[in-house]
């Protein structure tokens, strides 16, 4: 059984929802699920909680910051039955329209991080997502009416604070949307075990060429949150 989710089989619906935050996991229990949901685990801070969203089993799990971390709870949820990963979050915005609060959903993911082609055995690996997924959370979000709705590749990094002023410039380059820290892993994860598996990120900040980073404010990244983690849920269960 698991080392890191003290939990049980059973105790995950097999769709589960994935972003880096505790206290976001905790959030989109308490707002989105359906009333009944329980707790799961809270090994180490890393909250999970599983319940129903629209009467249809679902789950959220907090994955940590970066390919390592995420590494772990992906592999453990699926030890413990979980057959769909989709991961909530936020990422950096790589082209110049886009704007904070879009919604970008990452058809793949180009591992700048080593640990998922490490993990893969295959330095030429192009983690992808599931295309079915991907097409449903492209429509619920244009559907939506929100912000804009950003469909392509993303780059996981695994470093936050990179030193190298050009890094931006060459994923902007061959059309990458954004950066983050997590998808690719999954989705190398999700292909070795044979699962589904989507990231879908708000933007909350802009890194325009020559520009220091800009932060989306608190309520923008709420709304723009918001509307996500309810696309989310309803992809989760698709």
């Amino acid at each position: 059984m698991p080392i890191h989710l003290r939990a049980e089989e059973g105790d995950y619906a097999p769709n589960v929802l994935c972003p880096g935050d505790p206290v976001r996991a905790k959030y989109i229990a308490e707002t989105f699920f359906d009333p009944g949901f329980r707790q799961v685990n809270a090994e180490r801070g890393m909250l999970g909680f599983t319940g129903t969203f629209d009467g249809e089993p679902i789950s959220v799990q907090a994955t940590g910051m970066g390919t390592p971390s995420a590494g772990i709870v992906f592999e453990e949820l699926v030890m413990l039955g979980a057959t769909r990963l989709v991961r909530v979050g936020t990422c950096g915005g790589l082209q110049p329209a886009m704007a904070m609060g879009d919604t970008v959903v990452g058809i793949s993911a180009s591992a700048d991080d080593q640990t998922p082609l490490r993990y893969a055995a295959m330095q030429g690996y192009a983690p992808t997502a599931t295309f079915g997924l991907a097409e449903t959370a492209a429509q619920l979000s244009r559907e939506s009416g929100g912000g804009a709705v950003h469909v392509g590749p993303i780059v996981t990094s695994g470093i936050f604070y990179d030193p190298d002023p050009d890094t931006f410039d060459r994923w902007r380059r061959l059309g990458h949307l954004g950066v983050e820290m997590e998808a690719a892993m999954m989705y190398t994860i999700a292909a070795v075990k044979g699962i589904e598996a989507l990231a879908m990120m708000t933007v909350s900040d802009i890194l325009a060429p020559g520009a220091d980073p800009v932060r989306i404010s608190d309520e923008d990244l709420k709304a723009g949150v918001d509307r996500m983690m309810q696309i989310g849920c309803r992809v989760a269960v698709s």
